[in-house]
């Protein structure tokens, strides 16, 4: 199994991104897809999950309003839009794939694991 993560780069704060993780070696349509961060000697955390249809979404209260999760099972990929982002929004950003049939917050519940793409945010 293997997510690509991509998208990262650098922005100025009131500016957007979008992230996207491709899948490949399991059955996309079968998982429920996260996306964590993890900035600089802070712990990884939560930021948005998508159910396996897409119908089902939850994010932190952090990103509520600003941060947009959705998928394409067709292409294999989840994608994170991130809008009006701001200087604390800077980390590394994993995407993971949950066999559970409803999106959840919680990290070990996660199966498989991309590599982070970095997201850096200047005020």
């Amino acid at each position: 199994v293997q997510l690509q993560a991509s998208g990262g780069g650098d922005v100025q704060a009131g500016g957007s991104l979008r992230l996207s993780c491709a899948a490949s070696g399991l059955t996309f349509s079968s998982y429920t897809m996260g996306w964590f961060r993890q900035a600089p000697g802070k712990d990884r955390e939560f930021v948005a999950a998508i159910g396996r249809r897409g119908g089902n979404t939850i994010y932190a209260d952090s990103v509520k309003g600003r941060f947009t999760v959705s998928r394409d099972n067709a292409k294999n990929t989840v994608y994170l839009q991130m809008d009006s982002l701001k200087p604390e929004d800077t980390a590394f950003y994993y995407c993971a794939a949950d066999r559970a049939a409803w999106a959840t917050i919680v990290s070990r519940d996660y199966d498989y694991w991309g590599q982070g793409t970095l997201v850096t945010v200047s005020s």
